[in-house]
């Protein structure tokens, strides 16, 4: 059971059953409003669960309270904050929750509009933009903007013998090497381990969690995967995790133009979520040409100033 607000509990796999079919009814498709990526990613936002009466009285309309605490960029200081995926409760309860957490996380647009319209200050969250694309377009490169993304394909096609399967449950053995491999690479040069946890979880637990994804192989021998699941009301595609292994020319750039070849048509969308401020990745992610973004926002309350 989900308790009631102070109260909140960590957010288990047995609570699937009720938040996956209302977070896959949203259509904003917010990439962290998925269960798998609130469930994988708890332990880095140390997220927690509550639930409120929407009005503040004592019927059944409950919504969901995510609370959760992140490490401020370039700071020692952590800063606590709550998320409202299902909706946004009555303004007494409001300022509750901002009495007790500092910011509230990836609002909506239309949540942004409405607080903004309350008098609370309201923040682009530009670094966790989701970036969205046209399946066609990251299955097809069409036109001269995607001249360099097509050769570096034809030099990986060209000079390897690969192959692509489906990321069965057969297959997870081989992803966990590709995975592992990744992460050496990211130690050895001196970084952390990023996402490894949490990607290695979601392999373990992709057919409880129901991700689905791709793996392909240069000479039998694993070199990449992807993996992901629907979102945004069943339009549009999140790929959570892609890792591939150093040493293939073009290997990126095929698996993420293989991926959307191969995902149904009825996505009109591929999210590959935000950038995090990295302007390396930013640069990667632009070079795609985005079609849109989905928008994310911080709100905080109005600081009083005092002469």
């Amino acid at each position: 059971m989900i308790p009631f607000y102070p109260e909140s509990i960590e957010i288990h796999l047995d609570l699937r059953n009720t938040l996956h079919p209302m977070l896959q009814k949203l259509p904003d498709g917010i990439s962290e409003f998925t269960f798998a990526n609130l469930y994988l990613f708890q332990k880095s936002h140390q997220y927690k669960i509550s639930k409120i009466h929407k009005d503040g009285g004592n019927n059944e309309s409950e919504l969901f309270i995510i609370t959760g605490c992140d490490r401020v960029a370039n700071s020692s200081q952590l800063e606590k904050f709550f998320m409202l995926p299902f909706g946004i409760p009555e303004q007494p309860f409001l300022d509750t929750l901002f009495k007790d957490h500092t910011t509230f996380k990836c609002a909506s647009e239309s949540q942004s509009l409405l607080l903004l319209n309350m008098g609370y200050e309201i923040f682009e969250d530009r670094d966790n933009f989701d970036y969205l694309y046209k399946r066609e377009n990251l299955a097809d490169l069409p036109g001269r903007h995607y001249h360099k993304k097509r050769n570096l394909i034809k030099a990986f096609v060209n000079n390897h013998n690969y192959e692509g399967r489906p990321l069965l449950e057969e297959y997870l053995p081989d992803a966990l090497k590709i995975l592992d491999e990744w992460r050496y690479s990211r130690i050895e040069n001196g970084s952390d381990d990023g996402d490894y946890s949490a990607a290695k979880e979601a392999l373990e637990k992709s057919e409880l969690l129901q991700l689905c994804g791709g793996i392909y192989y240069v000479e039998d021998e694993p070199v990449a995967y992807s993996l992901g699941e629907e979102l945004a009301c069943g339009k549009s595609f999140v790929i959570h995790f892609e890792k591939a292994v150093n040493g293939y020319k073009g290997l990126w750039q095929f698996v993420n133009q293989a991926f959307a070849s191969i995902i149904t048509e009825h996505y009109e969308t591929i999210n590959r979520e935000q950038d995090l401020g990295d302007e390396g990745l930013r640069h990667a992610k632009l070079s795609y040409h985005p079609t849109d973004f989905v928008k994310k926002y911080k709100i905080r309350q109005k600081t009083i100033k005092t002469i």
